[in-house]
């Protein structure tokens, strides 16, 4: 019988991002550590949750790539290769590929524009290996999940520098929460991930509030089970 992951384990795992982020405050990374995988430790509560769905429907556990020390590496097309955050692998075949990410802290235009960029570049180097036939067998899956810290620099309309041209109407009067919604729903629209669950939360109020619905844990759970559905009736995992 399949396990499933409930919506209380979601929004433990959510919640435990800032409790995380505290203790990384508490104990800096250990001299010579790679700044990279102490940043990583915020977001193992996500990660371990996400690696359940596939142990539930019996995927091995070293086809789940959670650490670097595995090989999160996956082949780019306009790059050699791009690490991500959560990766399985089974019997030559990309499952799925997770992008983790959040934003902590007072947000400004350069912090939301380097988070959609890296987004953006790792969905379409991929896209891009996977016509040049860089994965076998089936169409690479991804899904993007992330947090956003709820508070007033992050939920205030943001302004609109006048520029060369005028911008899309869609983002007049948007704070940086609504922008990243509308980025999200535009990278399932463009079909440039699979699955997006965009959540806000913060240290004081951790437990995630999903601002669209279309990005909520209910939809993304659903792509993830459509995901392992669609690879159960090929036979995979055998």
């Amino acid at each position: 019988m399949t396990v499933t992951v409930t919506r209380q384990e979601f929004e433990e795992a959510a919640a435990s991002h800032w409790y995380a982020k505290r203790l990384q405050k508490e104990q800096p990374a250990d001299q010579g550590a790679a700044e990279s995988v102490h940043c990583r430790k915020h977001l193992d509560s996500i990660t371990g949750l996400l690696s359940r769905f596939f142990l539930n429907v019996g995927y091995p556990p070293e086809s789940i790539r959670v650490t670097p020390s595995q090989g999160l590496e996956l082949p780019g097309y306009y790059t050699p290769q791009k690490q991500w955050d959560l990766v399985i692998v089974h019997e030559g075949v990309l499952v799925a590929a997770f992008e983790l990410k959040a934003v902590d802290g007072p947000t400004d235009g350069d912090n939301y524009n380097t988070r959609a960029r890296e987004a953006l570049g790792s969905a379409v180097d991929l896209h891009r290996a996977a016509l040049a036939e860089l994965f076998p067998r089936e169409k690479p899956w991804l899904g993007y999940f992330f947090i956003m810290q709820d508070g007033e620099k992050c939920s205030a309309p943001v302004r609109i520098a006048q520029g060369a041209l005028p911008v899309d109407d869609v983002w007049h009067g948007t704070s940086y929460q609504d922008r990243f919604g509308i980025f999200c729903r535009r990278l399932l629209d463009e079909s440039l991930y699979d699955a997006v669950c965009y959540v806000t939360s913060s240290a004081g109020t951790p437990r995630p509030v999903e601002p669209v619905e279309s990005l909520d844990w209910r939809h993304f759970a659903a792509a993830i089970n459509g995901r392992l559905a669609y690879l159960k009736s090929l036979g995979i995992p055998g």
